[in-house]
């Protein structure tokens, strides 16, 4: 019998302060950021289980502005790196510099080094400075000069990256889009929101001097991460989720031929993986201390459409991934 890995479960008063701490968190990012709830929503997820999120959508939605106010709402150091096609791996994780006056080297940490890193535009760097990443992302560590340098706790990465651009770009390779627990495509604002963002332009609320105010801590962080790996997880809804996953591997005999045959590739064990932590976490962001099925389901695309990999005839034929998704999640029986 597959057993549900949960130390304890979560008492009232725990569930109560982490509400709290997580309110604070969120109601801080709405009052800088117009609308939206899912890009608030997906931040808040990493952050209570330290995965990485990229993040595709035009330019101009307010995806540096989101950052920058996660990180100043927590006290938390927040680097931003733009990608370009002359970055190099050193400009990111650090480097060693000669110290001329006491002839020693001396390292220097890259922007790589805080608690949260905004790389934009991610797929504007070139395969070796993204593959600079991956130790970082993977091992929360670099590595300079032959020496390591663990990166502070928590740590997340936030990627962007513009799909309506293609020259000078390079298309990230598929074992690191694998390591993003979360991938979200942001919309445009409705009519209202954009009017009430120009309403907080006049207003000042975007000036250099108008910075978040900090509503909890690192240590808060923490405690949000450390309480979020006790949310039970019924044994069946693991089943649900590995299974989900293990149709996208097998499509052919669950979902219509026509959808099946432009997958080329499944998901990995890490989108199960990311599945089990993601879907903790929102039930904890819902005030529950227990996961039901429409937690996963409503992560389905955030987890999925990064790791499903679609051959030239899904792009031929202008068919989304996420239609593919949805067709995956409908064949298999809800627990």
């Amino acid at each position: 019998m597959l057993q549900a890995s949960v130390s304890s479960r979560i008492d009232p008063s725990e569930l109560d302060r982490v509400q709290r701490i997580a309110g604070s968190i969120s109601r801080s990012f709405e009052a800088k950021v117009v609308g939206q709830a899912r890009l608030r929503e997906t931040l808040l997820l990493s952050l209570l289980t330290g995965g990485h999120v990229l993040l595709e959508s035009v330019p101009g939605l307010a995806k540096t502005t989101a950052a920058q106010t996660l990180a100043d709402s927590i006290s938390a150091a927040f680097h931003r790196i733009q990608c370009t096609p002359d970055l190099l791996p050193s400009d990111i994780v650090g480097t060693q510099i000669y110290d001329a006056a006491h002839g020693t080297f001396v390292t220097q940490l890259g922007p790589v080094h805080a608690n949260i890193v905004l790389l934009d535009e991610i797929n504007r760097s070139s395969a070796k400075t993204q593959s600079a990443m991956l130790e970082a992302m993977q091992e929360r560590q670099t590595t300079i000069g032959g020496q390591n340098h663990p990166l502070p706790s928590p740590f997340l990465v936030l990627a962007t990256q513009n799909p309506i651009e293609q020259e000078g770009t390079y298309q990230l390779p598929e074992a690191q889009m694998d390591r993003f627990m979360l991938k979200d495509v942001l919309d445009y604002p409705s009519p209202v929101e954009e009017a009430e963002m120009i309403r907080r332009i006049d207003a000042g609320v975007y000036s250099a001097e108008a910075t978040a105010t900090a509503v909890a801590g690192l240590d808060d962080v923490r405690l949000l991460q450390r309480t979020a790996t006790r949310v039970y997880l019924d044994p069946s809804l693991v089943h649900y989720i590995v299974g989900l996953v293990y149709v996208t591997r097998h499509a052919a005999k669950y979902i219509d031929p026509a959808l099946a045959s432009l997958i080329e590739f499944g998901a990995s064990p890490r989108a199960s993986i990311a599945f089990t932590q993601a879907a903790r976490a929102l039930a904890l962001l819902q005030g529950r201390d227990h996961v039901i099925p429409e937690d996963v389901k409503a992560l389905a695309a955030r987890v999925l459409r990064h790791r499903i990999i679609l051959g030239f005839e899904a792009v031929a034929e202008n068919i989304p991934v996420e239609t593919v998704i949805d067709a995956i999640v409908a064949s298999v029986q809800t627990p």
